[in-house]
């Protein structure tokens, strides 16, 4: 005999598509639930089994070797209209049954109880079911613990489905704030184009390289599944390479970062550092458009401790004045906060040769630096 149709069936089904489970794989939570259930109520078989439109599915299942089965010998089909626990002695003797051949075949299923898996709007999916080739009763304990366990199943089920929803809308979210950094890269590129005093251009173009430097370190954040930390040479390349695009042709910029994994906002205060060395090199060390080379490395010196070094073989000390627009002040106060924040050590030097900037961060303690060593005139 074949179930009717639950009153609310459409409503059912459309429920039980929600959560996106049926003809999914395997998972060890649920496996172990049937396990136990099995175990404790000691029967051979135990079933997750979820009520489709025209077939019974099995999330998991213990003793049945099989992933569903036709809804017209479905048992659960019949305990999903009752009450949330259902529980059949002998299925010979109950009229539901007596022409279903799963039960009356000679070794047939005889024994039934299943605890129902409803949703938070009381809608039937299926049920944790217990069955047995003879016929038999449950003790209290065994129907308790297959409710508790019934509740888990539905708890696991919940939680997929808040999984899913947090990645659709983690996915939706890094989607706006991509949009919003390109939008606002933009925006400040254009109007740099309109700008025509020397220190509002410098401003805005330090704007233009936190904003990018933001834009990598996100995209690094996404690539890394929402870690705390990120592969710094990957995001310190991207980095250098918005850099770049800004870079003359007669200056070359020369990398050399190990691979490093560190937290993101160490990052973001080295790349920090890096950008505005970089940047006020290009601006002030290569006038007249003179070939030169900008020179950034990062290395590990032991495991949590790092040494950043950037230089440039640009005019050096030879009649420039570092401090000499409201923007290199600005710069020099970024450099300051992000070394403080990285917990580092500084020396920089201004000299004929050009212009170098060393410093030593991390988790050892932070010992005194070599003298930096003058590099020779090229």
């Amino acid at each position: 005999m074949r179930a009717s149709h639950h009153p609310l069936e459409q409503e059912r089904l459309a429920t039980l598509r929600d959560y996106d489970v049926l003809d999914s794989q395997r998972e060890k939570d649920f496996d172990d639930i049937v396990d136990l259930a099995s175990q404790i109520c000691e029967t051979p078989i135990s079933v997750i089994n979820l009520i489709d439109e025209d077939r019974q599915w099995f999330k998991a299942e213990v003793g049945l070797n099989a992933s569903e089965t036709p809804l017209e010998t479905s048992i659960c089909a019949h305990a999903i209209l009752e009450n949330d626990f259902v529980e059949i002695e002998d299925t010979l003797a109950d009229d539901r049954m007596a022409d279903n051949p799963l039960c009356t075949a000679t070794d047939g299923l005889r024994f039934y109880a299943g605890s129902l898996l409803i949703d938070s709007n009381g809608l039937p999916l299926g049920t944790l079911c217990v069955l047995d080739y003879k016929p038999r009763r449950l003790t209290d304990l065994q129907r308790k613990t297959l409710r508790v366990l019934s509740r888990q199943v539905m708890k696991l089920l919940d939680l997929r489905v808040a999984l899913r929803n947090q990645a659709i809308l983690q996915a939706e979210t890094d989607h706006r704030v991509k949009n919003s950094l390109q939008s606002m890269s933009a925006i400040v590129r254009v109007y740099s184009r309109t700008i025509k005093d020397p220190a509002a251009a410098e401003a805005l173009a330090a704007i233009q390289r936190r904003v990018d430097a933001m834009a990598s370190l996100h995209k690094e954040l996404q690539d890394s599944a929402g870690q705390s930390t990120i592969d710094a040479r990957t995001y310190l390349t991207q980095v250098l390479k918005h850099l770049d695009h800004s870079t003359p042709e007669n200056i070359n910029i020369r990398t050399h970062i190990d691979t490093i994994v560190m937290q993101s906002d160490e990052a973001t205060n080295l790349g920090l550092i890096i950008s505005e060395f970089v940047a006020n090199s290009i601006k002030h060390a290569f006038p007249d458009d003179r070939p030169g080379e900008i020179s950034v490395s990062v290395t590990v010196l032991e495991p949590g401790r790092y040494r950043l070094e950037c230089l440039d073989n640009g005019i050096g000390d030879a009649g420039r004045d570092a401090d000499n627009t409201a923007s290199s002040g600005i710069g020099l106060s970024l450099i300051a906060a992000a070394v403080s924040n990285l917990g580092g050590t500084l020396q920089s030097d201004l000299s004929p040769d050009g212009s170098q900037m060393v410093m030593e961060f991390g988790a050892a303690p932070i010992e005194e630096m070599p003298q930096l060593v003058q590099r020779p005139a090229e």
